[in-house]
């Protein structure tokens, strides 16, 4: 009699193991079981981690929800391979999906002039002794997709490196960028170097097709936008 021995995932097609599926067809190709499998990573002597991934699919009527409803103690109990780590990753995970699909969604705030960028950057940089150069990520439809301290300096002024600038927006996708400082000096017009910085950063942006809509300078008792004064 032939005895049929279940291959290990180790033993499948690379592009059919689910990690290597997910990291060059996407995570939208992996089926419910197979995102299963990644989380325990193992099953057991007989059954692949994804076999065993449909048999607890299949317990729970192929139904995610219902499978948010099943305990560490069950998953423990029903299946060989299945212990009290590999149990609470599961649970884990179910209680996060839950979370996600509860969670409302946060509104990013749209930036729709100088006096925006000055309300939202004032809180961060205008009691600083010292002097921060910020910039801010926006979308196509100009909406805050984040903002990051690029450096710090002294009272006098900060080191930028427009490469990091641009590598930034790149990574973030940004459509758009804002550059922000403050002058702890309470002057809020520009020096020469924070024209030349502007310009340097422009074209940058230009040939990156990342666009810099503006530079803000912050102080306590009000701010510059090189936009409004039609310099950028």
């Amino acid at each position: 009699m032939t005895t049929y021995q279940k291959l290990s995932i180790k033993k499948w097609a690379v592009e059919d193991r689910p990690r290597e599926k997910l990291l060059s067809k996407g995570i939208s190709s992996l089926s419910n079981a197979e995102l299963i499998a990644i989380l325990i990573g193992s099953g057991n002597r007989d059954e692949s981690a994804v076999d065993v991934s449909k048999r607890i699919l299949s317990d729970a009527s192929n139904n995610l929800n219902e499978l948010g409803k099943v305990t560490i103690e069950k998953l423990m109990r029903s299946y060989r391979g299945i212990g009290e780590a590999k149990a609470i990753t599961i649970v884990a995970a179910m209680e996060l999906g839950r979370r996600r699909k509860i969670s409302e969604v946060i509104e990013k705030p749209k930036i729709s002039g100088s006096r925006d960028v000055y309300e939202m950057m004032h809180p961060i940089l205008a009691d600083l002794p010292h002097e921060e150069f910020w910039i801010i990520l926006l979308n196509r439809a100009n909406k805050v997709i984040g903002h990051q301290r690029i450096s710090q300096g002294g009272i006098a002024g900060t080191v930028i490196d427009s490469r990091m600038i641009m590598k930034l927006a790149i990574d973030q996708l940004a459509s758009s960028i804002i550059l922000c400082h403050n002058h702890p000096s309470g002057n809020k017009m520009p020096s020469n170097q924070d024209k030349t910085i502007t310009q340097k950063l422009k074209k940058a942006g230009s040939i990156m097709d990342i666009p810099v809509l503006d530079h803000i300078i912050v102080t306590d008792a009000g701010y510059y936008s090189f936009a409004d004064e039609g310099e950028v």
